[in-house]
């Protein structure tokens, strides 16, 4: 969805970011940076923008759902309406992101703010704005030859491999706060929080991708968490739920609730007590999500990789369970010993 072949970078500010709680400074260069030559640009430009290759899109927030109140998103603004303003701006993040770095655990870092140009998005060039924080310095050594001998020296440096946090700001759908793509390495859910969450304040899109990653994900919830609570199932039947809901969003190219419902849990209690959970997560969770949509084959794709179709028997045994759930039986031994018979044509 998003092309950086021919993108461009047309300038660059840095600062030092320092914890705040931690007595750290905050320290402004006083002008942009000079990236002039030609293999420093090819390096920032990965850097920046190799991270986000397969996107998931957001757009600015704030508490009261004005995103016009959003800090960000008028620093944004201002350099989109003026690029001679990326400095005087830059300055502007790197403050706001020092005021909200008081939690001890937060880690310091450079902060890049990039205007870059020529970025392929929906068959169109445009400009996009880049916030890029790196955090953990890697020390490399650099070996250099004379006529007569090798010499060694170390440096601590940016691993371009490695960004740590990282947000692209696409200059499109300004009028519902900006087409915005996100990186965060972080395991840490504070640090996670105060870069999505405090610092950017970002919400998700309400788009294909959206519904169908959101709406995977609460399916999950019900059958992993919930469906146990109301029902008395073995694992291999919750297992069998998770299938087919991935069948479904696999094999159609369209979303419709009541059409799901009946294809993946056929039950008539199990589709209610589905529909009453679907509708707590949603409030519980402040979800927007529609009942019909186009299923997002990217967001299928990922999501797929949490639905588990293990099933773990004791230490001995892993049971993958892909396809037909009335080909394996589970029953008990008269000695109290539980087994599991499973049917097959052939064997691989």
């Amino acid at each position: 969805m998003i092309d950086y072949t021919n993108s461009n970078i047309e300038a660059v500010a840095v600062h030092s970011i320092g914890n705040k709680t931690n007595g750290e400074e905050l320290r402004l260069s006083k002008s942009l940076l000079n990236t002039s030559g030609l293999k420093v640009r090819e390096l920032l430009l990965k850097f920046f923008l190799s991270p986000f290759s397969d996107p998931e899109f957001y757009s600015f927030s704030f508490t009261n759902d004005d995103f016009t109140l959003n800090p960000l998103f008028n620093f944004t603004s201002q350099i989109f309406n003026t690029a001679k303003s990326l400095y005087e701006n830059s300055v502007n993040v790197a403050k706001h992101l020092y005021e909200l770095s008081i939690h001890p655990q937060i880690k310091s870092g450079d902060l890049f703010i990039a205007y870059l140009s020529d970025i392929k998005f929906e068959d169109r060039s445009i400009d996009a704005i880049g916030i890029f924080k790196s955090e953990n310095r890697q020390s490399f050594l650099k070996l250099d030859s004379s006529e007569e001998d090798f010499i060694i020296q170390y440096d601590d440096g940016i691993n371009i491999d490695k960004l740590d946090k990282g947000c692209l700001i696409l200059n499109t759908d300004k009028d519902s706060g900006y087409k915005i793509c996100i990186v965060d390495k972080s395991n840490k859910s504070v640090e996670a929080q105060y870069w999505k969450d405090t610092f950017l304040q970002l919400k998700s899109c309400c788009d294909d991708y959206h519904h169908t990653k959101e709406f995977m994900n609460i399916t999950k919830n019900f059958v992993t968490k919930q469906i146990s609570e109301e029902f008395e199932l073995s694992k291999a039947d919750k297992i069998d739920f998770l299938n087919r809901s991935v069948g479904y969003f696999k094999n159609h190219e369209n979303f419709d609730k009541k059409e799901f419902e009946e294809e993946v849990f056929q039950d008539t209690e199990i589709i209610k007590s589905f529909s009453n959970f679907d509708s707590a997560y949603r409030k519980t969770n402040d979800i927007e999500l529609a009942d019909s949509f186009e299923i997002s084959p990217k967001a299928v794709k990922k999501q797929e990789r949490v639905f588990k179709s293990v099933l773990k028997l004791d230490k001995n045994f892993h049971i993958y369970i892909h396809g037909d759930r009335q080909l394996i039986e589970q029953g008990v031994e008269q000695d109290g010993r539980k087994y599991y018979k499973i049917y097959y044509k052939d064997e691989s």
